[in-house]
């Protein structure tokens, strides 16, 4: 069987925060592998990197030092508006806190990655469509104070595949649910990488989520902590 290639490669990443006249070492040094289709767990405690981590390989940052691949790309030396572009065509990211617009109905939420792609036609038959396939087809009009925090949870994971993203990056995505909503979640996050074969990439301090991917990534203090 052929080795599925590596769609995201990280290569000694490092990354530096200075706060006043003290810099804080959030990565140093991080090597990283994700190949295309897999579900990988990014684990550690509070301070160990993770986000940091998350930010960097969603292109919603870069690092300090060090070499990122996409696709085997170099993007770690992008402009702030080319890894906007990179970001919209091939990732889709869920958020603990949702943050989805309060004043805005379901349907306009999940639209939203298509508007910023520059997409002009057949923009609300498509979030319509998004919605329906995580079983909010009669949701389409509701505001997300409408909504629980289940439902809410549903409208972001809409968002987040309407563009057809390589990869979904979810950050805590059953932190905010009760464990019924939370299993619900899990579970079309696992049916899209079987059906589509989606790279799913989820931080979380949930070892019972994290058992549930097949690969678990253990950060701690910037660094990826060696199996023993």
């Amino acid at each position: 069987m052929a080795k599925k290639k590596d769609v995201i490669l990280t290569r000694e990443i490092t990354k530096v925060y200075q706060m006043g006249e003290v810099q804080v070492h959030a990565l140093c040094g991080v090597s990283i592998n994700i190949q295309a289709g897999e579900v990988v767990a990014i684990m550690g405690p509070s301070g160990s990197g993770k986000s940091t981590l998350m930010n960097i390989i969603g292109c919603l940052d870069r690092p300090s030092a060090g070499d990122y691949y996409l696709d085997g790309e170099l993007v770690s030396n992008l402009t702030d508006d080319q890894l906007a572009v990179i970001r919209n065509k091939k990732v889709g990211f869920v958020f603990q806190n949702f943050n989805l617009l309060s004043r805005s109905s379901a349907l306009l939420n999940v639209e939203l990655p298509l508007r910023y792609a520059g997409v002009k036609d057949g923009r609300r038959e498509k979030a319509a469509e998004a919605l329906q396939s995580v079983g909010l087809g009669d949701r389409v009009n509701h505001k997300p104070t409408e909504l629980s925090g289940g439902e809410q949870q549903r409208v972001a994971l809409a968002r987040a595949i309407i563009n057809n993203p390589s990869i979904i990056m979810a950050d805590e995505p059953t932190g905010n649910l009760d464990s019924k909503s939370g299993e619900e979640i899990m579970q079309l996050l696992l049916e899209m990488n079987k059906k589509f074969g989606t790279t799913l990439i989820i931080v979380t301090h949930d070892p019972m989520i994290a058992k549930r991917t097949q690969r678990i990534i253990n950060l701690y203090d910037g660094l990826v902590e060696k199996k023993k």
